[in-house]
């Protein structure tokens, strides 16, 4: 444990020296509508991409709260980077969980393969072939693949007479067609573009039923014995997508702090440090984004104890994981917009931190699994004796 604190240390010093280079690049990336071939190198050297990655393939096979950790000082400069970072390093944890022959299939021609996702189920359609399955589909948002030469889409297969097969399939960048739609307005820069596929044959092996990632049975714990390969996937996906809008919620504490301290406001000799509601705005805001890692670090730090007991979590806890880590984001939010509103017209220019912070961290909020409206309904239903009917839970 000592060592993989060090360790965890060390990857979150590295992606602080990239603090100042990200901040250079972050409007290059807008204007890309997609990551800088340049940062997706830096982020390679230094070893990011691959903190969840098992040590089998030459990966830190880091604690799940570092990504939260890498991720959240990577969003302070650059949001759209960090998004990108989060689910692609965030992909190396899931393939651990694959067939031992995926995953060789994948890392042994190249332990530094990137790898993307839509993981949306609806739009694939699978169908059972000899030895694996047909797929077609066109998937939305899917964040960073132009760097990636694998990703995994979401499907579902049936037959007659049989109820619907959610799975996972992992196909390589020959087999599907990026269709360039990511024009948005915030993570610009995260290139989350359509992904289609059409009349592919996906093998067995290179497909992984939902059933089997919902913690401690997936089929390459066998070869990846660590705790970090049974944790439940689709309940832990909340704290990838949620260290965006933390990262982001501190970045924007820190700039206003510095703004406000010394900024003059247009229409007298205010100094806007000396508004009592700057303060309290400031004060608020910096509780939210404490008490949102306090969610984000403590569950993950929960998570990985009883997944090194080998504890599959029980439906109320999955819940409680998918609740918080949605909180958390929320809580950022909140701290972004109580700031944004506090800064006037100044706030409004492109080149403002406070101006992209907004745009990206309600972006952010929009993804599925930190839609509250959504999650807070879900936990309400339970805590009311409704059963949940979601596939992934």
């Amino acid at each position: 444990m000592a060592n993989n604190s060090a360790e965890m240390r060390a990857a979150v010093a590295k992606a602080e020296r990239l603090i100042p280079i990200l901040l250079e690049r972050a409007q290059k990336a807008e204007a890309l509508r997609r990551i800088p071939d340049e940062t997706i190198a830096d982020l390679q050297a230094a070893g990011l991409f691959r903190i969840l990655q098992p040590r089998r393939f030459g990966g830190a096979e880091l604690p799940y709260e570092s990504i939260v950790r890498v991720t959240s000082t990577l969003a302070r400069a650059c949001a759209s980077t960090a998004w990108v970072f989060s689910n692609l390093a965030n992909h190396a944890f899931m393939l651990a969980l694959w067939q031992p022959q995926a995953q060789g299939e994948v890392w042994d021609a190249s332990p530094h393969a990137l790898i993307g996702s839509a993981l949306m189920f609806p739009p694939g359609h699978a169908t059972k072939a000899a030895g694996g399955y047909r797929l077609s589909g066109r998937w939305k948002f899917s964040s960073g693949i132009d760097a990636c030469t694998w990703t995994m889409l979401g499907g579902i297969g049936s037959a007659d007479g049989e109820l619907p097969d959610y799975r996972v399939f992992l196909l390589p960048s020959s087999d599907y067609r990026i269709i360039d739609t990511w024009h948005a307005a915030g993570l610009r820069g995260s290139g989350s573009k359509d992904v289609e596929v059409a009349d592919v044959f996906v093998p067995e092996h290179r497909t992984l039923a939902v059933g089997l990632m919902k913690g401690c049975a997936a089929p390459g714990a066998a070869v990846n014995p660590s705790p970090l390969y049974r944790l439940p996937v689709f309940d832990m996906f909340p704290y990838v997508v949620a260290a965006t809008p933390f990262g982001i919620a501190l970045g924007a504490v820190d700039a206003f702090a510095e703004d406000s301290r010394h900024r003059v406001t247009s229409y007298s000799t205010t100094l806007l440090a000396d508004y009592a509601t700057t303060q309290a705005r400031l004060g608020e805001a910096a509780a939210a984004v404490a008490a949102a890692e306090l969610l984000l670090l403590s569950n993950c730090e929960r998570a990985m104890a009883a997944a090194e007991q080998a504890i599959v979590p029980t439906t109320a806890e999955k819940i409680r994981l998918r609740r918080d880590g949605a909180y958390a984001a929320r809580l950022c939010t909140r701290a972004v917009d109580l700031l944004f509103e506090a800064g006037g017209g100044e706030f409004l220019y492109d080149h403002k931190l406070m101006q992209r912070a907004f745009r990206d961290v309600h972006a952010a909020q929009s993804h599925h699994a930190l839609a509250w409206d959504v999650t807070a309904t879900i936990a309400g239903k339970f805590m009311l004796g409704i059963a949940p009917d979601i596939p992934t839970l």
